[in-house]
């Protein structure tokens, strides 16, 4: 069985940082495309980072030069390392790991992130 747990959200001050972990079970990530989303309460999902098999990182405009991506195959985890952080960033995080070949998705439960300004 597949499993993504998603922690380290938490109530921080604008400015401040966290580091998000994706604890993954039943499959290894480094085969794997892994990404990390948000989604506010009412709005659709949407991306964060990603980072390919290859180790290419893709990030969404608004996070680019504050937040991080990273996989430790070692302990089949991805990070999502959160810098000067804004009120904006407020959201529930989530992991998504993609399988290569099918395409097949599966998604943690989120963390959440709030932050004051």
């Amino acid at each position: 069985q597949i499993q993504l747990v998603e922690s380290g959200g938490a109530l921080v001050q604008a400015g401040g940082s966290l580091r998000l972990l994706c604890a993954v079970s039943g499959t290894t990530v480094s085969n794997k495309r892994v990404g990390w989303y948000r989604q506010d309460p009412g709005k659709q999902r949407v991306l964060v980072a990603s980072i390919s098999s290859g180790g290419s990182t893709n990030y969404e405009d608004s996070v680019k030069g504050r937040f991080t991506i990273s996989r430790d195959n070692a302990k089949n985890a991805a990070y999502l390392q959160m810098n000067s952080l804004k009120a904006e960033d407020t959201a529930t995080y989530y992991c998504n790991v993609q399988f290569p070949f099918s395409g097949q998705q599966y998604w943690g439960r989120g963390t959440q992130v709030a932050v004051s300004s």
